[in-house]
């Protein structure tokens, strides 16, 4: 298959991805304007608790992997029956995981922020908005899981819409529940803007809602998919099915644990900085986040496509996938790169007017900017990993990242050495190139072999 012929398909699969995650990003941006307007304390209690957010997500994420590896190889193998099969599994999946960790979310959500090495000020504030955020885990773990689903049969644009739909609400009830009650004028005209005045709860409690709503909404969708319904399918755990799915997501889901649990070992030694540092690393991590979206589109897009090619024993279709989509990735990666270093004082004035957070800020975001490119690499490789079910390498290389580098160079920066944010920064830009060196010569040394392998067909 030429290259030229994948074009479409990838952009088919990524755009859909691309467009929702912008939309999660810019309902990040005002999420963090709207609580950076209550004051740096605000601003630093929400994002004392972000990692542990990124901690569980990705762990949760990480059994997705194992059934979009599985679904993807089995709709290439022409198998529709087993990926309904793996659905249903799914669902008992969603139910079991969403319970435990609402459990315990609950019960360790005063313990958290202590943990974090908050400052002792902000630890009852950071308390109540991860308590409330965590209420609706059930519905999270719904559509984190049921829309990889969807995403494995190609399915991008329900994910993409009802992650829009959520946005929006979130938006909507942030407006609401965040500031108290107060007088707008338009023209000549007053008026009395309802509000509840709850602070950074309301924030918790708008993102809950939206949660929930977004739960239901791709639930629904999957139960009415044409091709992956799990209506009708057994919700007794299955072997057969479980046990291929938990080897592909096992070493998943330590990679994204160990990682997971680096972010927030690497948070706590920011928030140990004092509060301007913590707010800073907070502002500027939702910054960059907008522009590692076309990286998470073409991941998307390359795990699905590789299963696909997998499991139809597809060696060209997986040679013309690479062949296109990594020049394709390191461009956008490269434009993004470049609009971030433009503008990254600009964006960070939209978070925040204090001086020192946007030199900081602005500072980081610069260095960071310039290995765009390098990042986007290996998410991609990563991601066609992840579709032929090869998850074991990965998880090597990003715990070697993690913790080789950035968790122990930011300690001995900032612990023993007493350098500040820029430093810790720098370790984590060391952690990134790492992993750009590491997987890329995992591609050039095993990937090829396997395309030349005799097991996989060559289409004529």
């Amino acid at each position: 298959m030429k290259s030229e012929n994948m074009l479409p398909e990838i952009i088919s699969l990524a755009w859909p991805t691309m467009l929702e995650q912008l939309m999660q990003t810019a309902v990040q941006y005002i999420d963090t304007a709207m609580v950076g307007s209550l004051g740096t304390r605000a601003t630093a209690a929400v994002g004392a608790t972000s990692t542990v957010n990124w901690l569980i997500g990705s762990t949760i994420s990480a059994l997705g992997v194992g059934f979009l590896a599985y679904i993807a190889q089995s709709v290439g193998a022409g198998e529709t029956q087993k990926a309904r099969k793996a659905s249903g599994q799914a669902v008992t999946m969603v139910l079991l995981v969403g319970l435990l960790f609402t459990a315990l979310t609950m019960a360790l959500s005063s313990k958290i922020p202590v943990w974090m090495q908050t400052e002792a000020d902000i630890q009852d504030m950071a308390a109540g908005y991860f308590r409330i955020l965590y209420m609706p885990r059930l519905f999270r773990t719904a559509n984190i899981i049921f829309g990889t689903l969807l995403r494995a049969v190609g399915d991008t644009r329900s994910p993409m819409r009802v992650g829009v739909i959520v946005n929006l609400i979130n938006i909507v009830l942030n407006f609401f529940l965040i500031y108290p009650a107060r007088v707008t004028v338009i023209g000549s005209a007053a008026f009395t803007l309802p509000g509840a005045g709850m602070g950074i709860e309301g924030a918790a409690a708008a993102s809950a809602a939206a949660y929930t709503f977004g739960g239901i909404a791709i639930t629904v969708r999957l139960w009415r998919h044409g091709k992956i319904s799990p209506r009708g399918q057994s919700l007794r755990p299955d072997p057969s099915v479980l046990a291929p799915c938990l080897r592909v997501a096992l070493p998943n889901m330590l990679q994204r644990f160990a990682t997971s649990l680096g972010y927030v070992a690497f948070a706590a030694m920011i928030n140990a900085l004092g509060e301007t540092a913590a707010a800073a690393h907070t502002i500027a991590n939702t910054v960059e986040s907008a522009f590692y979206i076309p990286g998470w589109g073409m991941q998307t897009a390359a795990a699905t496509l590789s299963g696909n090619a997998w499991g139809a024993r597809d060696k060209e279709r997986l040679r013309g996938l690479a062949q296109t989509i990594f020049p394709l990735e390191a461009g956008m990666m490269a434009l993004s790169g470049g609009l971030l270093f433009a503008f990254a004082p600009k964006l960070l004035l939209i978070f925040s007017t204090d001086s020192e957070v946007i030199r900081l800020g602005t500072t980081v975001l610069r260095m960071v900017a310039v290995s765009e490119p390098f990042y986007g690499v290996p998410i991609v490789i990563e991601g066609i990993l992840q579709g032929m079910g090869k998850t074991v390498a990965p998880f090597v290389y990003n715990v070697l990242g993690m913790w080789c580098v950035r968790i122990a160079g930011t300690f001995v920066c900032t612990r023993l050495l007493g350098y500040g944010l820029v430093a810790a920064w720098g370790c984590m830009i060391g952690h990134n190139l790492l992993l750009f060196v590491l997987f890329t010569l995992h591609y050039l040394c095993r990937t090829w072999k396997i395309f030349r392998a005799s097991d996989v067909r060559q289409n004529t």
